[in-house]
Protein backbone atom coordinates (compact mmCIF):
# COMPACT_ATOMS: atom_id res chain seq x y z
CA UNK A 1 0.00 0.00 0.00
CA UNK A 2 1.36 3.88 -0.59
CA UNK A 3 1.09 5.78 1.97
CA UNK A 4 1.36 9.47 3.01
CA UNK A 5 3.53 9.91 5.59
CA UNK A 6 3.22 12.09 7.92
CA UNK A 7 6.02 14.13 8.01
CA UNK A 8 4.67 14.81 4.48
CA UNK A 9 1.41 16.01 5.94
CA UNK A 10 3.42 18.56 8.21
CA UNK A 11 5.47 19.83 4.84
CA UNK A 12 1.71 20.86 2.94
CA UNK A 13 0.33 22.18 6.22
CA UNK A 14 3.70 24.27 6.37
CA UNK A 15 3.78 25.06 2.16
CA UNK A 16 0.06 26.23 2.48
CA UNK A 17 0.58 27.98 5.93
CA UNK A 18 2.93 30.22 3.84
CA UNK A 19 0.82 30.45 0.79
CA UNK A 20 -2.16 31.80 2.14
CA UNK A 21 -1.38 32.86 5.47
CA UNK A 22 -4.33 33.05 8.51
CA UNK A 23 -6.05 36.63 7.95
CA UNK A 24 -6.58 37.03 11.19
CA UNK A 25 -4.11 34.90 13.34
CA UNK A 26 -5.82 31.85 14.24
CA UNK A 27 -8.14 30.94 11.43
CA UNK A 28 -6.88 28.51 8.76
CA UNK A 29 -7.20 28.30 4.80
CA UNK A 30 -9.13 25.51 3.75
CA UNK A 31 -6.32 23.22 2.61
CA UNK A 32 -4.77 24.14 5.94
CA UNK A 33 -7.47 23.02 8.03
CA UNK A 34 -7.94 20.02 5.88
CA UNK A 35 -4.43 18.47 6.37
CA UNK A 36 -4.55 19.73 9.91
CA UNK A 37 -7.41 17.78 10.47
CA UNK A 38 -5.71 14.33 9.39
CA UNK A 39 -2.45 15.05 10.83
CA UNK A 40 -4.53 16.04 14.00
CA UNK A 41 -6.13 12.57 13.72
CA UNK A 42 -2.84 10.73 12.45
CA UNK A 43 -1.23 12.17 16.18
CA UNK A 44 -4.70 11.13 17.82
CA UNK A 45 -3.86 7.68 16.92
CA UNK A 46 -0.22 7.27 16.64
CA UNK A 47 -0.13 6.47 13.45
CA UNK A 48 3.16 7.64 10.73
CA UNK A 49 1.18 6.93 7.63
CA UNK A 50 -2.11 7.22 6.64
CA UNK A 51 -4.29 5.57 3.30
CA UNK A 52 -4.95 8.39 0.77
CA UNK A 53 -7.99 6.76 0.17
CA UNK A 54 -9.99 7.80 2.85
CA UNK A 55 -8.61 11.42 2.55
CA UNK A 56 -10.92 14.13 2.32
CA UNK A 57 -11.01 15.34 -1.57
CA UNK A 58 -9.77 18.71 -0.35
CA UNK A 59 -6.78 17.32 2.18
CA UNK A 60 -5.90 14.92 -1.01
CA UNK A 61 -5.93 17.46 -3.26
CA UNK A 62 -4.05 19.94 -0.77
CA UNK A 63 -1.48 17.26 -0.91
CA UNK A 64 -1.36 16.89 -4.53
CA UNK A 65 -0.59 20.34 -5.13
CA UNK A 66 1.88 20.31 -2.26
CA UNK A 67 3.38 17.60 -4.11
CA UNK A 68 3.75 19.50 -7.07
CA UNK A 69 5.95 21.99 -5.57
CA UNK A 70 8.51 19.85 -4.50
CA UNK A 71 10.95 18.02 -6.46
CA UNK A 72 10.14 15.79 -8.49
CA UNK A 73 13.47 13.39 -8.71
CA UNK A 74 16.52 13.09 -6.73
CA UNK A 75 19.03 12.47 -9.23
CA UNK A 76 22.33 14.90 -9.36
CA UNK A 77 22.95 13.40 -12.53
CA UNK A 78 25.74 10.81 -11.52
CA UNK A 79 24.07 7.41 -12.26
CA UNK A 80 26.27 4.60 -11.12
CA UNK A 81 23.28 2.03 -11.71
CA UNK A 82 24.19 2.79 -15.56
CA UNK A 83 27.80 1.06 -14.23
CA UNK A 84 26.05 -1.67 -12.72
CA UNK A 85 25.51 -0.67 -9.59
CA UNK A 86 22.43 -2.21 -7.88
CA UNK A 87 21.60 1.21 -5.75
CA UNK A 88 23.11 4.57 -7.21
CA UNK A 89 25.48 6.05 -5.40
CA UNK A 90 24.77 9.60 -6.33
CA UNK A 91 20.47 9.49 -5.59
CA UNK A 92 20.35 6.28 -3.50
CA UNK A 93 17.68 5.25 -5.60
CA UNK A 94 17.68 1.00 -6.88
CA UNK A 95 17.97 0.28 -10.28
CA UNK A 96 13.92 -0.53 -10.61
CA UNK A 97 13.31 3.08 -9.75
CA UNK A 98 15.70 4.60 -11.42
CA UNK A 99 14.50 2.87 -14.49
CA UNK A 100 10.58 3.41 -13.64
CA UNK A 101 10.66 6.34 -12.03
CA UNK A 102 8.60 8.11 -14.93
CA UNK A 103 5.99 5.76 -14.52
CA UNK A 104 6.03 5.67 -10.56
CA UNK A 105 2.92 7.47 -9.37
CA UNK A 106 2.93 10.78 -6.25
CA UNK A 107 2.68 8.23 -3.23
CA UNK A 108 5.53 5.65 -4.32
CA UNK A 109 7.45 8.86 -5.48
CA UNK A 110 7.59 10.66 -1.81
CA UNK A 111 8.28 6.47 -0.09
CA UNK A 112 11.79 6.58 -2.48
CA UNK A 113 12.47 9.93 -1.02
CA UNK A 114 11.79 8.75 2.09
CA UNK A 115 14.00 5.77 1.90
CA UNK A 116 17.11 7.55 0.82
CA UNK A 117 16.50 10.92 2.40
CA UNK A 118 16.32 8.63 5.95
CA UNK A 119 19.63 6.40 4.63
CA UNK A 120 21.45 9.54 3.77
CA UNK A 121 23.94 7.86 2.51
CA UNK A 122 24.06 9.00 -1.20
CA UNK A 123 26.22 11.79 -2.67
CA UNK A 124 23.27 13.72 -2.81
CA UNK A 125 23.00 14.21 1.22
CA UNK A 126 26.73 14.29 1.75
CA UNK A 127 29.66 15.14 -0.72
CA UNK A 128 27.45 17.63 -2.69
CA UNK A 129 25.77 19.30 0.27
CA UNK A 130 29.11 19.29 1.56
CA UNK A 131 30.50 21.28 -1.50
CA UNK A 132 27.50 23.58 -1.80
CA UNK A 133 27.93 24.40 1.79
CA UNK A 134 32.12 25.20 0.81
CA UNK A 135 31.19 26.83 -1.82
CA UNK A 136 28.73 29.78 -0.08
CA UNK A 137 31.86 30.39 2.86
CA UNK A 138 33.90 31.38 -0.34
Amino acid sequence: MSAIHITDLEAAINYWRQKQPSPDGFSLAKPTRALAEVYARMVWARLEEVDPVGLPDVAMQAWADWYASTPDTPCIAICSTSQGDDVCKGCGRTFAEVQYWTEMNALQKRATWRRITQDGSAWRFNKYAERAVEARQV
